[in-house]
């Protein structure tokens, strides 16, 4: 296991480092600058800032700067906060989208599981139908079309729940995070209900399954103790996909809702062409995919048996 992991890690090291690499390279070719603004400034305090930041320096030289402060663990300064450095920006949106993407992927994997455990058991009937034809409608229905639904029609139509924002007084008050995180789980409810209707077929219909039924056994006893470990394999390796939907989603979400999380500092840092905070952001969100990934991998052989990792 531990030389798994290493593997695992020394393929991440150069992943990173090519993602940061083609990710600094496109912010700087695409048009606009941190420093374009509606009034131009004069000549010599533009030619000031950008020697203050090292950007009148050719492109190899900012690059391998950029990446000597990587190494340093330092994102450097904002371009836009003059006050702020991307770790703070970072720091204050990350608690707002960790708390909506771990309440999103628990949502999914308790609803999704439970309504594909029920299809399963339930094959061919009405119930099957309807959760398969749900989970239908939730994969074609992206994100950001069923947000503003909910919003319109829950928070300013039926005036039940707030349409997105932070509280000032109070912060991340429960009612102001439901609709976020419903609409960032439908999709993945849709599609763990699928996997575990598909998986839970097949484990009933196993050998050591009916061998457990011929035993006597009860009918909660077999799908407690014998299917569900069986069933929810696939869930386990499907966490990483999920999650990397999670935060890629959750930039539309977070914009929708007026949260301000990573993914909306991300657009908005982008917008601006505030390059050093869409840098950080990226290689926050492709360090923490390749962890999640290698935790959903470790999970997967822990709760199967026949998996070895040398």
């Amino acid at each position: 296991m531990t030389g798994f992991v290493a593997r695992r890690i020394l393929v991440a090291i150069p992943t990173i480092l090519i993602i940061i690499t083609v990710a600094f390279f496109m912010m700087r070719i695409a048009p606009g600058g941190p420093f374009d603004l509606e009034r131009p400034m004069p000549a010599e305090i533009r030619t000031n800032i950008m020697a203050a930041y090292g950007m009148d320096q050719p492109l190899w030289k900012q690059y391998v700067d950029y990446m000597a402060g990587i190494v340093q663990f330092d994102l450097g300064p904002s371009l836009r906060f003059r006050d702020k450095t991307v770790a703070d920006i970072i720091a204050e949106g990350f608690p707002v989208s960790a708390t909506i993407g771990a309440l999103s992927i628990t949502l999914a994997l308790i609803v999704g599981g439970f309504l594909g455990a029920i299809a399963a058991l339930r094959q061919n009937t009405p119930a099957d139908y309807g959760v398969v034809g749900l989970s239908t409608v939730g994969i074609v229905i992206p994100p950001f079309v069923m947000g503003p639904i909910l919003a319109l029609v829950v928070g300013l139509y039926l005036g039940w729940l707030p349409t997105g924002g932070l509280d000032p007084r109070y912060g991340m008050t429960p009612e102001r995070l439901i609709l976020p995180v419903i609409t960032l789980a439908l999709p993945q409810i849709a599609i763990i209900s699928r996997l575990m209707r598909a998986s839970m077929i097949e484990v009933i219909r196993s050998n050591y399954i009916r061998t457990a039924r011929a035993k006597g056994l009860s009918s909660g006893a077999v799908l407690f103790r014998h299917a569900l470990r069986s069933a929810i394999l696939p869930l386990v390796s499907y966490l990483g996909p999920a999650s990397a939907a999670l935060l890629t989603g959750s930039i539309v979400i977070e914009q929708v809702f007026q949260l301000p999380g990573i993914g909306r500092q991300f657009v908005q840092a982008a917008l601006q062409r505030d390059y050093t905070v869409v840098m950080g952001v990226v290689i926050l969100y492709a360090s923490l995919i390749i962890v999640l990934n290698l935790i959903a991998d470790l999970l997967y052989a822990a709760l199967n048996p026949k998996v070895k990792y040398d």
